[in-house]
């Protein structure tokens, strides 16, 4: 268990010292899937999956160790080390057996898939607040530096833990979106996809280290289901307004209409569901959020 979290109690920051921001540039090495088709995702999400109803209860301190079977039946790239292969202290599936026979009910025959991501998910705040508001839906976290992504997963444990049957829709990964995201989804696969306060990276030279461009956008448009929404915040106007260009500039994307963002509950998030968000608030400083709807070429700018 990691040195910031006890058993009952949530972890703290300052037990998971990490840089502000990273390089989405170098060469980190961790496990990738081959294809969307090789990626187990039951567990991430247990409750969600037949086949861990009646799982054997396993140590937390096995979750962060070898995968070196899971690699070999999956074809994962990488070594041996499965960072985020698994959050899940399995002990607590049984005494929620009904919650999972629910949660599988709600899916039926078909098999469970993500349909929310949240890049660069910082904390894990907005996976937090939006896990209650849509329980049957699965959503992940992809995040690049290694302590933070270590903390939102203690987080997602212990927040398991002291509500059983809830939070059961979140999880975390370590990884690099911007490389790897097609590893991960099928075309068409998610629903919803949040940009909250991302590296602003300042010097033009860096702009190519940002996370929305188009070249990126359009990665993002494979994986996203007509109709889904992007959503992009920031309190550098700099960038909110180079974000907002891109998506302006990409055929595959439309300004949702300022009467949808309004009735839409998850724009009341952007500004301070993050812990990024509410130093912002505290600070009484400025957010610039972008709403954009995945459309077809054609019917852009109709």
């Amino acid at each position: 268990m990691a040195s910031g979290s006890k058993k009952g109690q949530h972890p703290r920051k300052r037990f998971y010292r990490a840089r502000a921001h990273s390089n989405p540039l170098s060469d980190s090495q961790f496990p990738v899937p081959v294809s969307p088709a090789h990626m187990d995702w039951s567990d991430h999400f247990p409750a969600f999956f037949k086949s861990n109803i009646t799982a054997a209860p396993v140590k937390k301190e096995n979750l962060n160790g070898t995968c070196s079977e899971w690699s070999k039946a999956k074809g994962v790239e990488g070594d041996s080390k499965c960072s985020s292969a698994s959050i899940i202290d399995v002990s607590v599936r049984k005494a929620e057996g009904l919650e999972i026979c629910k949660k599988i009910q709600a899916f039926g025959d078909e098999e469970p898939k993500v349909h929310f991501a949240d890049i660069g998910c910082g904390f894990g705040g907005l996976l937090v607040k939006l896990s209650p508001m849509f329980p049957n839906t699965l959503m992940v976290g992809m995040e690049l530096r290694d302590k933070v992504s270590e903390y939102v997963k203690d987080r997602i444990i212990a927040l398991r833990k002291e509500n059983p049957g809830q939070f059961q829709n979140i999880s975390i990964i370590r990884t690099n979106a911007m490389k790897y995201l097609q590893n991960y989804f099928q075309k068409g696969q998610l629903q919803k996809m949040f940009f909250l306060f991302p590296d602003p990276h300042f010097k033009e030279r860096n702009h190519r280290r940002r996370i929305i461009s188009i070249a990126l956008l359009a990665e993002y448009a494979h994986v996203m289901a007509l109709g889904g929404i992007l959503y992009t915040v920031t309190d550098v106007e700099e960038l909110g307004e180079w974000m907002k260009s891109c998506l302006e500039a990409h055929p595959l994307f439309e300004e949702v209409p300022l009467k949808k963002q309004e009735a839409d509950p998850v724009v009341g998030l952007l500004k301070c569901a993050t812990e990024e968000g509410q130093k912002v608030e505290r600070n009484g400083g400025k957010t610039f959020y972008s709403v954009y709807c995945r459309v077809l070429a054609s019917s852009a700018g109709a």
